[in-house]
Protein backbone atom coordinates (compact mmCIF):
# COMPACT_ATOMS: atom_id res chain seq x y z
CA UNK A 1 0.00 0.00 0.00
CA UNK A 2 1.51 3.32 -1.07
CA UNK A 3 -0.50 5.38 1.43
CA UNK A 4 0.47 4.32 4.94
CA UNK A 5 -1.84 6.69 6.78
CA UNK A 6 -3.45 5.02 9.73
CA UNK A 7 -7.08 3.95 9.35
CA UNK A 8 -9.03 5.04 12.43
CA UNK A 9 -10.36 2.49 14.88
CA UNK A 10 -13.65 1.23 13.48
CA UNK A 11 -16.27 -1.19 14.44
CA UNK A 12 -17.03 -4.08 12.09
CA UNK A 13 -20.74 -3.25 12.01
CA UNK A 14 -19.96 -0.14 9.98
CA UNK A 15 -19.17 -2.27 6.91
CA UNK A 16 -21.19 -4.76 4.90
CA UNK A 17 -18.33 -7.24 4.54
CA UNK A 18 -15.61 -8.69 6.75
CA UNK A 19 -12.95 -6.18 7.90
CA UNK A 20 -10.19 -8.81 7.91
CA UNK A 21 -8.35 -7.22 4.95
CA UNK A 22 -9.01 -3.59 5.82
CA UNK A 23 -5.40 -3.01 6.81
CA UNK A 24 -4.58 -3.30 3.10
CA UNK A 25 -6.84 -0.38 2.13
CA UNK A 26 -6.25 3.33 2.56
CA UNK A 27 -8.57 5.50 4.60
CA UNK A 28 -10.20 7.31 1.67
CA UNK A 29 -11.14 4.00 0.04
CA UNK A 30 -13.02 3.07 3.20
CA UNK A 31 -14.88 6.38 3.33
CA UNK A 32 -12.67 8.22 5.79
CA UNK A 33 -10.89 11.50 5.09
CA UNK A 34 -8.50 13.85 6.91
CA UNK A 35 -10.25 16.45 9.02
CA UNK A 36 -9.10 19.94 7.92
CA UNK A 37 -9.44 21.04 11.54
CA UNK A 38 -6.71 18.65 12.65
CA UNK A 39 -4.87 15.40 12.01
CA UNK A 40 -7.71 13.04 12.86
CA UNK A 41 -9.81 11.22 10.27
CA UNK A 42 -13.55 11.69 10.00
CA UNK A 43 -16.19 9.20 8.87
CA UNK A 44 -17.32 10.86 5.63
CA UNK A 45 -20.77 9.19 5.23
CA UNK A 46 -21.79 10.06 8.79
CA UNK A 47 -20.38 13.57 8.50
CA UNK A 48 -22.25 14.15 5.24
CA UNK A 49 -25.49 12.90 6.72
CA UNK A 50 -25.16 15.32 9.63
CA UNK A 51 -24.27 18.20 7.31
CA UNK A 52 -27.25 17.51 5.07
CA UNK A 53 -29.57 17.65 8.07
CA UNK A 54 -28.00 20.86 9.32
CA UNK A 55 -27.90 22.64 5.97
CA UNK A 56 -31.47 21.74 4.97
CA UNK A 57 -32.71 22.95 8.37
CA UNK A 58 -30.88 26.26 7.89
CA UNK A 59 -32.23 26.57 4.36
CA UNK A 60 -35.78 26.06 5.54
CA UNK A 61 -35.41 29.00 7.96
CA UNK A 62 -35.02 31.44 5.04
CA UNK A 63 -38.24 33.39 4.54
CA UNK A 64 -40.21 32.88 1.33
CA UNK A 65 -39.64 36.54 0.48
CA UNK A 66 -35.87 36.23 0.83
CA UNK A 67 -35.88 32.98 -1.15
CA UNK A 68 -37.68 34.77 -3.98
CA UNK A 69 -35.08 37.56 -4.01
CA UNK A 70 -32.19 35.07 -3.88
CA UNK A 71 -33.70 33.02 -6.72
CA UNK A 72 -33.91 36.20 -8.80
CA UNK A 73 -30.21 36.90 -8.21
CA UNK A 74 -29.33 33.32 -9.13
CA UNK A 75 -31.40 33.54 -12.32
CA UNK A 76 -29.59 36.73 -13.34
CA UNK A 77 -26.22 35.02 -12.83
CA UNK A 78 -27.39 32.04 -14.89
CA UNK A 79 -28.40 34.35 -17.75
CA UNK A 80 -24.97 35.98 -17.60
CA UNK A 81 -23.08 32.70 -18.11
CA UNK A 82 -25.42 30.86 -20.49
CA UNK A 83 -25.71 33.38 -23.34
CA UNK A 84 -27.95 32.04 -26.12
CA UNK A 85 -30.27 29.19 -25.06
CA UNK A 86 -32.54 28.92 -28.12
CA UNK A 87 -32.70 25.31 -29.26
CA UNK A 88 -30.49 24.06 -26.39
CA UNK A 89 -31.73 21.29 -24.07
CA UNK A 90 -31.42 22.58 -20.51
CA UNK A 91 -31.88 20.15 -17.63
CA UNK A 92 -33.50 21.91 -14.68
CA UNK A 93 -35.12 20.85 -11.40
CA UNK A 94 -38.38 21.27 -9.54
CA UNK A 95 -37.67 22.91 -6.15
CA UNK A 96 -38.20 20.97 -2.94
CA UNK A 97 -37.32 21.53 0.72
CA UNK A 98 -36.41 25.20 0.36
CA UNK A 99 -34.27 24.87 -2.78
CA UNK A 100 -33.91 27.93 -5.03
CA UNK A 101 -37.13 28.23 -7.05
CA UNK A 102 -36.13 28.78 -10.67
CA UNK A 103 -39.53 28.12 -12.20
CA UNK A 104 -39.96 31.71 -13.43
CA UNK A 105 -36.51 31.50 -15.00
CA UNK A 106 -37.48 28.20 -16.59
CA UNK A 107 -40.55 29.86 -18.12
CA UNK A 108 -38.43 32.74 -19.44
CA UNK A 109 -35.80 30.58 -21.12
CA UNK A 110 -38.52 28.31 -22.48
CA UNK A 111 -40.09 31.38 -24.11
CA UNK A 112 -36.67 32.18 -25.60
CA UNK A 113 -36.54 28.76 -27.25
CA UNK A 114 -34.70 26.63 -24.71
CA UNK A 115 -35.84 23.01 -24.40
CA UNK A 116 -36.27 22.68 -20.64
CA UNK A 117 -36.29 19.17 -19.21
CA UNK A 118 -36.95 17.77 -15.74
CA UNK A 119 -35.16 14.74 -14.25
CA UNK A 120 -37.10 11.51 -13.96
CA UNK A 121 -36.17 8.50 -11.85
CA UNK A 122 -36.96 5.42 -13.94
CA UNK A 123 -35.22 2.91 -11.71
CA UNK A 124 -33.58 3.13 -8.31
CA UNK A 125 -29.76 3.28 -8.41
CA UNK A 126 -29.83 3.96 -12.17
CA UNK A 127 -29.05 7.13 -14.18
CA UNK A 128 -31.75 9.76 -14.51
CA UNK A 129 -33.53 10.49 -17.76
CA UNK A 130 -34.73 13.98 -18.70
CA UNK A 131 -38.20 14.62 -20.03
CA UNK A 132 -39.06 17.83 -21.91
CA UNK A 133 -41.09 20.36 -19.90
CA UNK A 134 -43.06 23.47 -20.83
CA UNK A 135 -45.02 25.81 -18.54
CA UNK A 136 -48.29 24.15 -19.55
CA UNK A 137 -47.00 20.57 -19.31
CA UNK A 138 -49.23 18.28 -17.23
CA UNK A 139 -47.34 16.92 -14.23
CA UNK A 140 -47.59 13.89 -12.00
CA UNK A 141 -45.78 12.81 -8.86
CA UNK A 142 -42.51 10.99 -9.46
CA UNK A 143 -39.95 9.60 -7.03
CA UNK A 144 -40.20 11.16 -3.56
CA UNK A 145 -43.34 12.97 -4.73
CA UNK A 146 -41.39 15.39 -6.94
CA UNK A 147 -43.43 16.56 -9.97
CA UNK A 148 -42.38 15.23 -13.38
CA UNK A 149 -43.93 15.70 -16.85
CA UNK A 150 -46.64 13.13 -17.63
CA UNK A 151 -45.53 13.21 -21.23
CA UNK A 152 -42.61 14.77 -22.98
CA UNK A 153 -39.82 13.81 -25.30
CA UNK A 154 -36.74 12.35 -23.66
CA UNK A 155 -33.80 14.69 -24.18
CA UNK A 156 -30.11 14.75 -23.33
CA UNK A 157 -29.20 18.07 -21.71
CA UNK A 158 -26.57 20.31 -23.21
CA UNK A 159 -26.66 22.26 -19.93
CA UNK A 160 -27.56 20.65 -16.62
CA UNK A 161 -28.66 22.84 -13.70
CA UNK A 162 -28.33 20.82 -10.50
CA UNK A 163 -29.57 21.61 -6.96
CA UNK A 164 -27.09 21.47 -4.08
CA UNK A 165 -27.44 21.15 -0.33
CA UNK A 166 -23.82 22.20 0.17
CA UNK A 167 -20.70 22.89 -1.86
CA UNK A 168 -17.04 23.81 -1.59
CA UNK A 169 -14.78 26.21 -3.47
CA UNK A 170 -13.43 23.38 -5.64
CA UNK A 171 -16.95 23.03 -7.09
CA UNK A 172 -17.77 19.74 -5.41
CA UNK A 173 -21.46 19.34 -4.58
CA UNK A 174 -23.12 17.83 -1.54
CA UNK A 175 -26.44 16.36 -2.64
CA UNK A 176 -29.07 14.21 -0.97
CA UNK A 177 -26.88 11.12 -0.98
CA UNK A 178 -28.78 9.02 -3.52
CA UNK A 179 -26.10 9.45 -6.20
CA UNK A 180 -28.48 9.99 -9.12
CA UNK A 181 -26.63 12.94 -10.63
CA UNK A 182 -23.20 11.34 -10.22
CA UNK A 183 -24.45 8.16 -11.93
CA UNK A 184 -26.07 10.20 -14.70
CA UNK A 185 -22.93 12.23 -15.41
CA UNK A 186 -20.79 9.10 -15.39
CA UNK A 187 -23.22 7.47 -17.86
CA UNK A 188 -23.57 10.30 -20.40
CA UNK A 189 -21.29 10.04 -23.41
CA UNK A 190 -21.55 13.73 -24.31
CA UNK A 191 -20.96 15.61 -21.10
CA UNK A 192 -23.24 18.61 -20.49
CA UNK A 193 -22.08 21.81 -18.88
CA UNK A 194 -23.00 21.23 -15.23
CA UNK A 195 -24.05 24.15 -13.06
CA UNK A 196 -24.63 23.65 -9.33
CA UNK A 197 -27.28 25.89 -7.73
CA UNK A 198 -27.48 26.75 -4.05
CA UNK A 199 -27.44 29.49 -1.44
CA UNK A 200 -24.21 31.11 -0.29
CA UNK A 201 -24.84 29.98 3.30
CA UNK A 202 -24.29 26.39 2.14
CA UNK A 203 -20.55 26.93 1.58
CA UNK A 204 -18.36 24.27 3.22
CA UNK A 205 -14.60 24.16 3.68
CA UNK A 206 -14.74 20.83 1.82
CA UNK A 207 -17.31 18.12 1.14
CA UNK A 208 -14.50 15.55 1.49
CA UNK A 209 -14.90 14.37 -2.13
CA UNK A 210 -14.74 10.64 -2.73
CA UNK A 211 -13.83 8.81 -5.98
CA UNK A 212 -17.46 8.77 -7.17
CA UNK A 213 -18.00 12.52 -6.67
CA UNK A 214 -18.05 14.56 -9.89
CA UNK A 215 -17.37 18.29 -9.58
CA UNK A 216 -19.59 20.95 -11.10
CA UNK A 217 -18.24 23.07 -13.95
CA UNK A 218 -19.74 26.16 -12.34
CA UNK A 219 -21.45 26.92 -9.04
CA UNK A 220 -23.97 29.77 -8.81
CA UNK A 221 -25.35 31.29 -5.63
CA UNK A 222 -27.14 34.57 -5.03
CA UNK A 223 -23.76 36.15 -4.20
CA UNK A 224 -21.19 34.62 -6.49
CA UNK A 225 -20.37 32.55 -9.55
CA UNK A 226 -17.54 30.07 -9.06
CA UNK A 227 -15.83 28.54 -12.09
CA UNK A 228 -13.98 25.29 -11.54
CA UNK A 229 -10.24 25.48 -12.10
CA UNK A 230 -9.26 22.47 -14.20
Amino acid sequence: MSDKRRIPDIDAGHFSSSPCLMHELDAETLGFAPNPEGQTYIDVPRWRKAERTRLVAERMKISSHDRMLMASEIAARLDAILDEVAGRPVGVFWPIRGEPDLRLWMERISARGAVCALPVVIERNAPLIFRAWQPDSPLEKGAAGIPIPVRGEQVIPDVLVVPMIGFDQKCYRLGYGEGYYDRTLAFLTNQPRVIGIGYSQATLHTIHPQPHDIPMDVIVTERETIFRTK
